[in-house]
């Protein structure tokens, strides 16, 4: 796989360049170096701010909010015909399975399709005031915003923050994650040449704490998105707050799943255990924590236990059910709470590492643990990794306090086939997101997205996405 256009991967004002220095490409599948990346800095980002500026003032913000849609459709199309090229390197530079990074590719291609089509139906409203006045609002960009996402879901992120914002007709500065950077490149030069205006989408490659701290307190920035943990989240904030910038922060979760004694659980296994699995567990909305009614807790662990040992954990092209962790150090923190589970907790079941996976690479076995109390560790904490806990409760009160009883509150689900308890847990459960007898809902790119908590604030996906990149204005006319 060539990998020569990471080296010039700083992409500003529609000319692509070096950067001041380089960062190592590590394949997670093997934990071999396979290409260098450019690695801008506080200069390159200040140059794309002022570039993204420009834009503004230029062909991007001429364009109507109908011909802004148009370029993002086309952009759409042009993603699915490079969706092969796409999902290696996805596959390859995060360690997810190849049919994973696919439908990565097919989400983002659905993102721009759908920011395309709503990008002209953002509306205003009139509002009946006094005698003599007339009253409406306008829906306006904020102007520059910037960008900052995370490894684990290039592409998707890309497409509910970045489209999101070019649609409403902002131009986007955007730092990809250092780890995982490679499709955030592809995407970029996809959309240059798709018809993407110079300028309206320039992205800087780099570390967090030089990059994307120079972006989240750059006085040039209207607006900045954030997606990762919650300790990096509260720096993002802070900075961005000097100068009283917004912030959309999608931080991490401890998602329960809650099941109780007359679920359907042929049907609730496939969720409960792809929730905690996917993309090696490296999920903020994975369903960690599986709350059982007592009476089944046993059924279903057995059950949780067949399931988890069929698992295998290979290289991601080799399409196994779990890739590799990203990175050592990651791997090592998640090896940290699976020796204190181990220690502390009961193995429910594991699942395998394949034999023939590189000694080098980052694997993990995926492993749930049961009869574990709420205040334990593994169930207050996000591991961020292929680990499940299962947790006993007693009736719909118990089960509630525990399910509330983190600090998070991303995403839930409720598997029961009593419709008045799912509707009340609807309304009681403490998250952004409620699934009733399903857990994910297929992603849906129309779908508010976000928490409440230390999982952030602001919502991506959707319609509310847009009402978020944009600035409303009331203006009130005196005509006698």
């Amino acid at each position: 796989m060539d990998l020569e256009f990471a080296r010039r991967g700083v992409l500003i004002d529609g000319r692509w360049r070096e950067g001041p220095q380089t960062l190592p490409i590590e394949d997670p599948s093997t934990g071999e170096t396979v290409g260098e990346l450019a690695c801008g800095g506080a200069a390159e980002v200040d140059e794309a701010v002022a570039a993204a500026r420009g834009a503004l003032s230029d062909a991007w913000g001429a364009l109507s909010a109908a011909e802004r849609g148009r370029v993002l459709a086309k952009i759409g199309q042009a993603v699915l015909a490079q969706a092969d090229r796409l999902a290696e390197l996805e596959a390859r530079d995060v360690g997810k399975p190849l049919r994973q990074a696919r439908a990565d590719v097919v989400a983002l291609a659905r993102y721009l399709e759908f920011y395309g089509g709503a990008a002209d139906k953002l509306h205003g409203e009139t509002i009946p005031y006094l005698p003599g006045y007339t009253v409406y609002t306008l829906r306006e960009p904020h102007g520059v915003t910037g960008h900052i996402i995370p490894w684990n879901y290039p592409m998707q992120i890309i497409g509910r923050s970045v489209t999101a914002a070019l649609a409403m007709g902002n131009a986007a500065v955007l730092k990809p994650a250092e780890q995982a950077s490679l499709t955030a490149l592809a995407f970029a030069r996809i959309a240059e040449e798709a018809g993407l205006p110079a300028g309206a989408l320039n992205v800087v490659p780099g570390l967090g704490a030089d990059a994307g701290a120079a972006l989240a307190g750059h006085p040039g920035i209207d607006h900045v998105s954030f997606t990762g943990s919650t300790v990096v989240g509260a720096m993002i904030q802070a900075a961005a707050a000097k100068n009283a910038v917004p912030v959309t922060l999608e931080l991490g979760g401890k998602s329960p799943q809650l099941v109780f004694d007359d679920a359907d659980l042929d049907r609730a296994l496939p969720f409960l255990v792809n929730a905690a699995i996917q993309n090696a567990g490296q999920t903020c909305s994975a369903g960690s924590r599986i709350l059982v009614q007592r009476r089944i807790h046993d059924e279903l662990c057995g059950r949780l236990a067949e399931r988890f040992s069929g698992l295998t954990s290979g290289p991601a092209m080799a399409d196994m059910d779990l890739g590799p962790i990203i990175t050592a150090r990651q791997k090592a923190m998640i090896e940290g709470y699976l020796e204190t589970a181990r220690r502390e907790l009961t193995l429910v079941g594991q699942g395998q590492v394949a034999a023939d996976a590189p000694a080098g690479g980052h694997y993990l076995p995926a492993a749930v643990f049961g009869g574990v109390k709420p205040d334990h560790r593994l169930a207050q904490e996000e591991i961020f990794g292929p680990v499940q806990v299962v947790i006993p409760f007693d009736d719909e009160d118990e089960a509630v306090a525990i399910a509330n009883g983190t600090p998070y509150g991303l995403v839930a689900g409720a598997w029961t086939r009593d419709g008045d308890r799912l509707f009340r847990l609807a309304r009681r459960l403490r998250a952004g997101q409620v699934f009733l007898n399903n857990y994910g809902a297929g992603g849906g790119v129309e779908l508010p997205f976000g928490g409440v908590g230390r999982s952030g604030h602001g919502r991506e996906k959707g319609f509310e996405a847009l009402y978020g990149f944009s600035v409303l204005k009331t203006v009130a006319a005196h005509h006698g």
